[in-house]
């Protein structure tokens, strides 16, 4: 099995390409605005070796947000129109091009439309030297999806992480800040080696990983003890910005790429 990141452009989410001896699996989509950049990486991944191998069998959803799901049906439709899996919280939003739980509508950007498909908590999709299990983590939004690698003691983590150094935020659309702590509690228990966040380089290391867990986790104690208020010294996010951006810095380094 090898897993390649793409790493975000931009505003995009991390691109995560899994491939596998019996099947090919993207993780997230990015935006519609470098879907085009998006398909020519990718297929240039899957072409190497000499022969041209243009299928993928599914495209899986972090999240419906924007920068997760928006290049997801231009995708799609050049890579065998392959079904698109999304959580089911998340299904009517895509389909119908909401601006408003996507988040598109802050980015000024039309939402395209995407006809899914339903994935659902311990969904396992085998890639025959390893499978990716599918992991409920509502907070950010009530469709909130991760997916773990167990072969690779790896989890692709969408917006539940959107960076080592950036937590995640309760307040947009179906947010919910105690769901945010139950969600990041039991992907610690998971013991990773590898967490891929929505953005920038993987945080690698089962120290460094778990540092980075309990550091989100402490934090978002100490909010709902604040009555889900974030530190009065943060700025407010930018209307684009899916995390809050700790003042000052939260001190984790980042670590090195996965390979």
């Amino acid at each position: 099995m090898r897993i390649v990141r793409l790493p975000g452009i931009h505003h995009d989410s991390n691109v995560v390409l899994v491939i596998g001896n019996i099947g090919n699996i993207i993780i997230d989509a990015g935006t519609s605005w470098y879907q085009s950049l998006q398909l020519e990486r990718i297929q240039g991944i899957l072409e190497e070796g000499g022969d041209i191998v243009d299928t993928v069998d599914r495209i899986l959803l972090t999240s419906r947000r924007f920068p997760c799901s928006g290049g997801a049906n231009h995708l799609s439709s050049e890579l065998g129109n392959c079904p698109v899996h999304i959580h089911p919280e998340g299904q009517s939003s895509l389909e119908t091009g909401d601006f408003f739980t996507t988040w598109a509508n802050r980015f000024d950007s039309d939402m395209p439309t995407i006809t899914t498909e339903i994935v659902n908590h311990n969904d396992v999709f085998p890639l025959g030297q390893g499978q990716i299990c599918a992991i409920s983590v509502p907070g950010h939004c009530s469709d909130g999806m991760a997916y773990h690698i167990p072969e690779k003691e790896l989890l692709v983590a969408g917006l539940l992480i959107p960076r080592a150094d950036r937590p995640t935020r309760w307040d947009m659309p179906t947010g919910c800040l105690p769901d945010i702590v139950k969600s990041l509690r039991s992907i610690r228990k998971l013991k990773l080696e590898t967490i891929i966040p929505l953005q920038g380089p993987a945080i690698k290391g089962k120290k460094h990983v778990l540092e980075v867990l309990n550091q989100h986790i402490e934090f978002f104690e100490k909010c709902i003890e604040m009555e889900g208020k974030s530190p009065k010294s943060w700025a407010r996010p930018a209307q684009t910005a899916l995390w809050f951006t700790p003042h000052p810095p939260w001190p984790l380094e980042e670590r090195e790429e996965i390979n």
